[in-house]
């Protein structure tokens, strides 16, 4: 399913040739790197530093071929303000540590301070440039701003496959004036990907948690029309209840997916029982039931023990699993059980790709993230790839300048 270099994207109906860094001579290049370092901070240090070591084999083959670095990445939402607590120094000094080679970091993106930081760098050396975000041209892609990130390298490598799905001045505008090819976790992104969507070994099971039916919808109706079953947990499960009190958004959502699933032939399960709490003027008090004898004014937090064993058997027959959304509040136990059961029983299958940063902390949670075959960096772009839609980031690595 995971093939080792990707050469065509499969999206919008079309098949779109997407160039491989390996495709690039890069010895004495400067090479400009969008990466996404968009990382938990907490008291001025990296929190969780999955999403840099993530890029680090890009980086290392580069630098390893006498390219210079340069790193371009978001951090948080600053929304065109530079905010001092989303500075990237904290980033510069995790990405030093793991890297085990000095990262030099500027305060600046663009301009004639940062072109001269970059003319005075050698080869294998990296400058990470500052919050890209902190420039309102960034997320409105304005071409000068892109321009401008342009002049400081030969060559753009898209690895931020996290924000594929965003139009913005370092991820789309840039490949307009710079040959562009997309780095190795990129490339294996969107391989995985692919695969859900190609031919993926059968029995194919869909595990789809999270909040909002009517979120889901168009991801959810691509994969059923590949999937042999398609388990629903976490609060959108309420929607499908008979006697559901969710919005009439969420039911009709709902009633949508129950349609298509017959449709497609696709067996969808649905939580049998619950558990969750019920706060009343004697306090807090814990319940589990059957879907169909909730308790008036209780909330649902988490699937049963009967929903979670039957779930578990699903999975285990499975030889391909696609996960997107804990299908319980994980973070609190006891709600974390349900949650729990499904991640050991994903991890056991032959293939299984995990989608989306909550459901990446659920199978860190619960101690099986290392027995995962594929654990995608992306959360929006991994569904909007998934529902078909076209990822304005990849469509712009197969237009950019020299690609053809």
């Amino acid at each position: 399913m995971i093939r080792r270099r990707v050469r065509r994207s499969v999206f919008g109906g079309k098949d779109v040739r997407v160039r491989s860094v390996r495709e690039l001579s890069v010895t004495g290049k400067r090479v400009l790197v969008r990466v996404d370092f968009n990382v938990p901070l907490a008291g001025g240090t990296v929190a969780d530093d999955t999403r840099i070591r993530a890029a680090l084999p890009t980086i290392s083959y580069l630098c390893e071929r006498g390219a210079v670095v340069i790193l371009a990445s978001h951090l948080g939402r600053p929304k065109g303000r530079r905010v001092e607590e989303l500075r990237l120094d904290p980033v510069a000094a995790t990405l030093e540590r793991l890297l085990g080679r000095p990262v030099r970091k500027v305060n600046d993106c663009v301009g004639a301070h940062v072109e001269a930081q970059v003319a005075a760098l050698g080869p294998g050396e990296i400058l990470l440039l500052e919050n890209v975000r902190f420039y309102p041209e960034e997320e409105a892609n304005d071409p000068s701003f892109a321009r401008a990130l342009a002049r400081l390298a030969d060559l753009f490598v898209n690895d931020a496959f996290g924000v594929a799905h965003r139009a913005n001045a370092s991820t789309v505008g840039v490949a307009a004036f710079l040959p562009a090819a997309a780095g190795f976790l990129l490339e294996r992104e969107l391989a995985v990907l692919e695969g859900l969507l190609g031919a993926p070994a059968r029995p194919f099971v869909v595990v789809a948690g999270g909040a909002k039916v009517a979120d889901k919808i168009g991801v959810l109706s691509s994969l059923m029309a590949r999937a042999d079953a398609l388990l629903i947990g976490g609060k959108m499960a309420a929607a499908f209840w008979s006697d559901s009190a969710a919005p009439a958004a969420e039911r009709q959502a709902a009633q949508e997916i129950l349609a298509r699933a017959a449709a497609c032939g696709v067996r969808l399960l649905t939580p049998v029982d619950a558990a969750g709490v019920l706060n009343s003027g004697e306090g807090r008090r814990f319940w589990t039931a059957g879907s169909d004898a909730l308790p008036a004014g209780g909330e649902v937090l988490d699937i049963g023990p009967e929903t979670a064993a039957r779930f578990s058997r699903e999975i285990g027959a499975a030889a391909t699993v696609f996960w997107n959304g804990p299908v319980g509040k994980f973070e609190e136990p006891p709600f974390d059980a349900g949650t729990k059961t499904v991640a050991r029983a994903v991890a056991a299958a032959p293939a299984s790709v995990v989608g989306g940063g909550d459901t990446a902390a659920a199978a860190r949670a619960a101690g099986v993230a290392a027995a995962l075959s594929h654990i995608s960096t992306g959360g929006g772009a991994t569904l909007k790839f998934l529902a078909g839609e076209v990822l304005p980031a990849v469509a712009a690595l197969a237009s950019s300048a020299g690609a053809r």
